[in-house]
């Protein structure tokens, strides 16, 4: 079977769209439908139904879809286990971060990057940390450099790069700003502006003040934290954030003497060979570790 056949079988299948699918390949959407007809073609199979805009995979397409990931992933793992010989540096490097990391940690740890290694070709993917770690785990990705899960699953390795203390803050004109001695009690009164349940931010702040989410009077969910800070500035409720992120706009409220740290850093399988490139950039990482 032809691996660009392949490839855009995966694609198709992962986004749902063929127009889509050809943005990710940086191809024209008929390329895409005619390596998709060919694979069909050479199966003798129907892998997609297209039913108006959607696109579905077939049962056929479903069982293909395993075997299909898993063939890419052992041809991509060959060539990194042949460059590797060589000691090169270079080629492209998947890796996915989130928007946090990206804007306030990785820009200094990329500049130096680069200055270093100029043939790596980085192809950075911004998403929640959650959906990093898992296309680690799917082999859609390289490495992660995220908010890290307390217990990682056993096939990821991590590192832990930066601590991020975390406090509670309100707006300067809020409420409980004024008030001293804030009990949780008197917390969980207010309105809440807080990550997604599905975070490990969210896990976190739950665990360590002790709050359940039927208590929560949650205003608003987002996984931007540059948004709650935003939210939160202008008096729409009070949140957990990074005191990194906090400025004259904002109150830190100590609550119950609780001292909340993510840790963030980088991921990656343990039973997928890095490349060179990978390894230097996990040492420049290091190298940046507070």
């Amino acid at each position: 079977m032809n691996i660009q056949n392949l490839s855009a079988f995966i694609h198709v299948s992962e986004t749902g769209s063929f127009s889509k699918a050809a943005e990710r390949l940086y191809l024209t959407q008929p390329a895409v439908s005619k390596r998709i007809s060919a694979l069909e073609t050479e199966l003798d199979v129907k892998l997609f139904d297209r039913i108006g805009k959607s696109v579905q995979l077939t049962e056929a397409g479903i069982a293909l879809l395993p075997s299909c990931r898993r063939i890419l992933a052992e041809i991509e793992e060959s060539r990194r286990i042949i460059s590797n010989l060589s000691g090169h540096i270079g080629g492209q490097l998947k890796i996915g971060t989130s928007h946090h990391i990206g804007l306030h940690r990785l820009p200094p740890v990329l500049s130096h990057y680069k200055r270093q290694y100029e043939q790596v070709d980085l192809d950075i993917h911004f998403m929640d940390s959650e959906e990093a770690m898992d296309a680690v785990l799917k082999g859609e990705l390289e490495i992660a450099v995220a908010t890290l899960p307390d217990k990682p699953p056993a096939e990821l390795a991590t590192q832990i790069i930066w601590h991020d203390p975390l406090g509670v803050v309100v707006a300067r004109k809020h409420a409980l700003a004024k008030q001293k001695n804030v009990t949780l009690k008197n917390l969980v009164q207010h309105p809440a502006i807080l990550p997604s349940q599905s975070t490990f931010t969210r896990a976190l702040l739950e665990r360590m003040l002790g709050i359940k989410t039927d208590r929560l009077k949650i205003a608003m969910e987002t996984n931007y934290l540059e948004t709650i800070k935003t939210m939160v500035s202008i008096g729409l409720g009070w949140s957990v954030l990074p005191l990194a992120m906090c400025d004259k706009n904002l109150v830190h409220i100590d609550i119950n003497n609780a001292r909340m740290q993510r840790q963030l850093g980088v991921a990656w399988h343990r039973e997928r060979t890095l490349s060179n490139a990978a390894k230097r950039l996990i040492d420049v990482l290091d190298e940046h570790a507070d």
